[in-house]
């Protein structure tokens, strides 16, 4: 553990270092977004032509949505950590406010039954990805600064499950049932391995499961959506149809798949089909050693923020840890329930691929986040490097 001289030091001499890029991280960030390019347009091919009369509509608008996202990254891998961590406050209550205003008729966008979108310029911006996040940070700096009332008592664990309470009403008021869910498990990893007692964890993830299990059986829209679920060849043609399309694309695409661009189920069959649904298409062209190389790439994503948050506690950078911890997890949760909801295995939730998907919020938001664990992987190198110049007879 390094003394209070040592972390001063480090602090001052991460803007003194050259800054430390995780060579991995960015690899399979930029593996993911290939083959997200790839995938969106094949899969959004026939319907750009048909509705925008550009087969390349999609490919050239996430390309876009790429490389604003790519800037944002480099913009926040500027920002130190601990900003983060001072004004995590501020940006809980600025998350909260965007869930307030967007239910605000003529603020928020209705698009398909739900008021997810705030109009920003051209773009509508979906205020649920950048609010998780935001909350998520807040988490991250509750964890830290009431880490001995969180190990040791239920009060401790109740304030911030409470606060992801509030996140997850406004949420499922929108509705937006699988961010809410995200939100959740991700929270309740961070606050698990922050020291909350398991047994305190167990009762409140019980709790909350229940109330979730209430909310479906009680709402004829998610009621519709896991009976769906459960059994969709009932009726194929009608409530059924997206699911049972995704799964006859994943059951074509058998050893190697039909081949890159060759799929028939985008041809207008299959709906959402470069966005909630781009796995199915994968899937089908790809075929099932396709499938392996891409959850390979997110197994080692996950992984490696896992890795970096390790490298974080170890350097005594506890925010940051559990901030690389929250990356990690969300992208694996979301990961997969977008998997299960393509594959059948989970009721629809509406929510993206994360790096694969088109969608403007998802992809920018999804950069931004790794900026934060590339300025985390920085911090941890410098901190290293500036504890072994200070050991005497160190390296100087």
């Amino acid at each position: 553990m390094m003394n209070a001289t040592t972390m001063g030091y480090g602090v001052r001499a991460r803007e003194r270092m050259p800054f430390a890029w995780d060579l991995v991280t960015l690899g399979l960030v930029a593996a993911l977004l290939l083959v997200g390019l790839v995938m969106v347009t094949s899969a959004s091919m026939s319907v750009a032509a048909k509705e925008f009369g550009d087969p390349f509509y999609f490919l050239e608008r996430q390309f876009g949505f790429g490389l604003c996202g790519v800037a944002l990254a480099w913009l926040v891998t500027r920002v130190p950590a601990e900003k983060w961590d001072r004004y995590s406050l501020a940006l809980l209550l600025t998350g909260l406010a965007l869930l307030l205003l967007v239910l605000i008729p003529g603020l928020g966008a209705k698009i398909n039954g739900a008021r997810r979108w705030m109009r920003v310029g051209p773009m509508n911006f979906q205020v649920s990805e950048l609010t998780r996040v935001l909350v998520l940070t807040w988490v991250c700096s509750y964890c830290v600064r009431k880490r001995a009332e969180l190990e040791q008592t239920f009060a401790g664990l109740m304030k911030p499950v409470g606060l992801l309470g509030v996140a997850g009403v406004l949420l499922l008021a929108e509705p937006d049932f699988g961010a809410t869910t995200v939100l959740f498990a991700t929270g309740f990893a961070v606050l698990f391995v922050a020291g909350a007692r398991l047994r305190y964890v167990l009762i409140l993830v019980s709790a909350v499961a229940a109330v979730f299990t209430i909310l479906a059986l009680t709402s004829t829209y998610r009621l519709k959506r896991l009976t769906v679920f459960l059994h969709p060849w009932d009726d194929p043609f009608n409530s059924g149809f997206q699911l049972t399309q995704s799964l006859i694309a994943i059951g074509r695409g058998g050893w190697f798949g039909v081949g890159l661009g060759s799929s028939i189920q985008k041809l207008f069959y299959l709906p959402e089909a470069h966005t909630d649904f781009i796995f199915a298409v994968l899937a089908e062209e790809l075929g099932l050693i396709g499938v392996i190389g891409v959850l390979a790439l997110f197994v080692a994503l996950v992984w490696r923020a896992f890795q970096i948050a390790r490298m974080a506690s170890q350097a005594g950078l506890k925010f940051q840890s559990y901030l690389a911890l929250a990356f990690g997890m969300w992208v694996g949760v979301q990961a997969v329930v977008n998997i299960g909801v393509n594959m059948g295995a989970l009721p629809t939730k509406g929510l993206t691929l994360p790096l694969l998907s088109y969608g403007r919020s998802s992809l920018i938001v999804s950069l931004g986040w790794l900026g934060v664990l590339l300025r985390i992987y920085h911090e941890v190198k410098c901190t290293s490097r500036s504890a072994v110049m200070r050991v005497p007879g160190g390296a100087r």
